[in-house]
């Protein structure tokens, strides 16, 4: 019996969520995410202390460039060691900055493409606010592809899949958390809210036959992973890549297309906003995500405006 992780990339393409090279250089995902959070982790390690170096020299002191060079440097370092692509994340502070979500995402790109690295092998990820939403239709016709990210609730991933996203990444974790802290109940398998969250998006997209990628992320415990062992791709902590590694267990897909999901819905802006507001969870979930994300942007920012 091969592992349960050998078992999953049999059906599910499997992401690595991490910054850590050496860790994905050992598990051997086929994409990579990185976020603020992940960039942070980072930066302390030691085998990044001279890529921080000399981003802040080519910076010249511009913390804002030093901090999206350091992105895209570790984006690209783990661009060498996967075959696939690499998420990577745009300042969560300019999520209901339409305009600025735009010309960030487009500095990136020319990062990425200044190190030779082309835009097919990049996702960009945006909050999926509705001016995220907004941005990323306009940025996958200009063929810049995108990753809807802190994705809580089937509103965003209506919006989402309306706008023609390449990918979502609904979390698990984070609605789980949510739903064990407000009525004390720890879910298991099925039961799962966040595994609900992402089995009703998968069946959804499926049914009405959107293109867009549905990514499984921010998970708790594999029990949560294989609820979902089907779906188009999980991103996956190293620790959990680990436990998966090393578990020969039998692991049967769960998610297929053909399961029958809702008809086709498209929201305008008010209904998306009101149906935000009616989703208690995924409207508290966004806007901590959101804050703590933007709270370690700004401790990476510290970390580059520090003297060497």
């Amino acid at each position: 019996m091969t592992s349960k992780l050998e078992q999953l990339k049999q059906f599910t393409t499997v992401v690595a969520d991490t910054g850590d090279l050496d860790a994905i250089t050992r598990l051997k995902p086929v994409d990579a995410t990185t976020n603020p959070s992940l960039l942070l982790k980072a930066a302390a390690i030691t085998g990044y202390a001279d890529l921080l170096k000399q981003v802040k020299s080519d910076a010249k002191g511009n913390v804002d460039l030093a901090c999206d060079k350091f992105s895209v440097a570790v984006g690209t370092g783990i661009l060498k060691v996967i075959p696939g692509r690499i998420s990577t994340e745009v300042d969560a502070r300019l999520s209901f900055d339409e305009p600025a979500l735009l010309s960030k995402a487009r500095q990136l790109i020319a990062l990425y493409e200044a190190a030779g690295v082309g835009r097919d092998r990049v996702l960009i990820k945006l909050a999926s606010t509705w001016e995220g939403i907004r941005a990323a239709e306009k940025l996958e016709k200009e063929g810049i592809q995108t990753n809807l990210t802190l994705l809580f609730s089937f509103a965003q991933a209506q919006a989402c899949a309306d706008a023609g996203v390449f990918l979502i990444s609904p979390f698990v974790g984070r609605i789980y958390d949510w739903y064990k802290k407000s009525t004390g109940t720890d879910y298991v398998g099925a039961d799962d809210p966040g595994v609900q969250s992402v089995t009703r998006i998968y069946d959804y997209y499926k049914t009405n036959g959107y293109k867009t990628v549905v990514m499984g992320a921010s998970f708790r415990n594999i029990g949560q992973i294989e609820q979902l062992a089907g779906c188009d791709r999980l991103t996956i902590s190293p620790e959990l890549l680990q436990q998966l590694s090393e578990d020969q267990g039998e692991l049967p897909r769960i998610l297929t297309p053909g399961n029958s999901g809702e008809a086709k819905q498209q929201l305008n802006e008010a209904q998306f906003r009101w149906a935000m507001n009616e989703d208690a969870m995924a409207t508290e979930k966004l806007a901590e995500g959101i804050r703590q994300f933007a709270r370690d942007q700004e401790k990476l920012e510290a970390v580059m405006a520090a003297k060497a």
